[in-house]
């Protein structure tokens, strides 16, 4: 953790709804004049589309039917505890970005599914931002959590989680549905013992669950809206949080448990805009002091 240059780290595995979550910071970002370095989970994989597989199919031939991105041996997570550790020391560091489609080729110069150069960050900036599968993993190879000052994670219920890989997958990469499904239960150990146990370090959980039948998400077709589904907000350490300032902003809310509060699916930009932006504007003026 830095007291000079922090560092928020967003997780949430594939599907879980990440980037809906970076909007958000982003709008704090802009509104209260903060300068950001952001980098992308994607960025630390360790092999581009075509080495992947490549490298899924030999582990296949080798009986290892559980590797994936999610899994730590697929990612350069050494490097991305440099970087956390780096910018926390100095405020400088690197990073890159992998290119998912022809959209974002033309904008990079790279073909689909190839990385960018390693570029250095521009200097000056207030924090670090990241957002990815692996921000707050701690473990013998790596530990990227104990450099984040402000660590969130993203987690709905699993069954809407794979709604929305499946919609995502199919309306923006090309993808069947039963590719994605192959996906997802490869990823299945990764998933329980990567993605998972991130989750008990994280400061903030936000779990969206839905309020409709979600009980075969293989042949849903559509995902479940905002006013489909309640957010259960959990709090790591909730002394300090303003609970019945935050029940009397959102309507509809009331806390379940003495370190959580629920609030309706329509009301998670509010509520995120609430109980983040105090924290972002802690650590801002924290960093300037020192």
């Amino acid at each position: 953790m830095s007291q000079k240059h922090p560092i928020i780290s967003v997780t949430g595995s594939s599907g879980a709804g990440t980037t809906t979550v970076k909007h958000t910071f982003d709008q704090i970002f802009r509104r209260e004049g903060i300068r950001t370095v952001s980098i992308e989970g994607d960025a630390f994989h360790k092999y581009n589309r075509v080495d992947m597989k490549t490298e899924l199919e030999k582990r296949r031939d080798a009986g290892d039917e559980t590797f994936s991105h999610f899994s730590f041996e697929a990612n350069i997570l050494g490097e991305l505890e440099r970087v956390f550790r780096e910018y926390g020391e100095t405020g400088k560091g690197r990073t890159r970005h992998y290119v998912h489609n022809e959209e974002e080729a033309a904008v990079h110069g790279v073909p689909p599914g190839h990385f960018t150069d390693w570029k250095p960050f521009e200097d000056d900036t207030d924090m670090l931002f990241y957002e990815g599968l692996h921000g707050a993993v701690a473990n013998e190879q790596a530990n990227v959590a104990q450099y984040a000052d402000l660590k969130i994670g993203v987690v709905p219920v699993i069954n809407l989680e794979w709604i929305q890989k499946i919609h995502r997958d199919r309306s923006k990469r090309g993808y069947t549905t039963e590719a994605v499904t192959d996906t997802i239960l490869r990823r299945m150990h990764a998933y329980v013992h990567v993605i998972c146990p991130q989750f008990t370090d994280t400061d903030i959980n936000f779990q969206r669950v839905p309020v409709v039948d979600t009980s075969n998400p293989f042949i849903a077709r559509w995902i479940p809206t905002p006013d489909e589904s309640l957010v259960v907000i959990r709090f790591k350490n909730p002394k300090g949080i303003d609970f019945p300032y935050l029940t009397s902003m959102i309507h509809d809310s009331w806390m379940s448990r003495a370190n959580s509060i629920v609030v309706p699916g329509a009301k998670l930009d509010l509520a995120m805009q609430l109980i983040l932006t105090p924290l972002i504007l802690r650590l801002r003026d924290r960093s300037r002091i020192a």
